[in-house]
């Protein structure tokens, strides 16, 4: 039988503290903003946060898929020709290709979690048919959270 190892306390406060200086970068938008908490081959993870009756574009993506979950407020979600609610701890899929918006009809911000998945996650496969901030050509503010 073998020894049971002990990591020394040493060890595991300084594992502890590189993973505590991990900063995010937060894009500010006329609707409210997203921070991009992970990303790797073929996927990406933001936080995203809707003002009190602003709503994003109707837009669809080439390249990704969407997975939305309410963490708080409620969203309305139109996705192809459905529009449904959805609040905290529900989930909903918007297919590539598909036409898609989400707006926050609530007096609360609306929190989201969004899991993007594809073989290209940039922020210009963006197709625009409607949007409320007449934006054309992106240019993001962005700050450091």
């Amino acid at each position: 039988m073998s020894p049971v190892k002990e990591t020394p306390i040493a060890n595991i406060a300084s594992i502890v503290s590189l993973n505590a200086e991990v900063t995010h970068t937060t894009v500010e938008r006329p609707w409210g903003s997203f921070t991009t908490l992970e990303e790797g081959r073929g996927y990406k993870i933001k936080r995203i946060e809707v003002k009190s009756g602003h709503r994003l574009s109707l837009q669809m993506h080439h390249h990704r898929s969407e997975h939305w979950i309410v963490v708080s407020g409620t969203a309305k979600v139109t996705c192809g020709d459905k529009e449904t609610m959805i609040s905290t701890n529900q989930s909903t899929y918007v297919p590539k290709c598909t036409a898609h918006r989400l707006e926050n009809p609530g007096v609360i911000p609306l929190v989201l979690i969004e899991v993007q998945n594809g073989e290209y996650l940039g922020e210009d496969d963006i197709i625009r048919f409607q949007d409320d901030y007449a934006r054309h050509e992106k240019q993001p503010e962005t700050k450091s959270k």
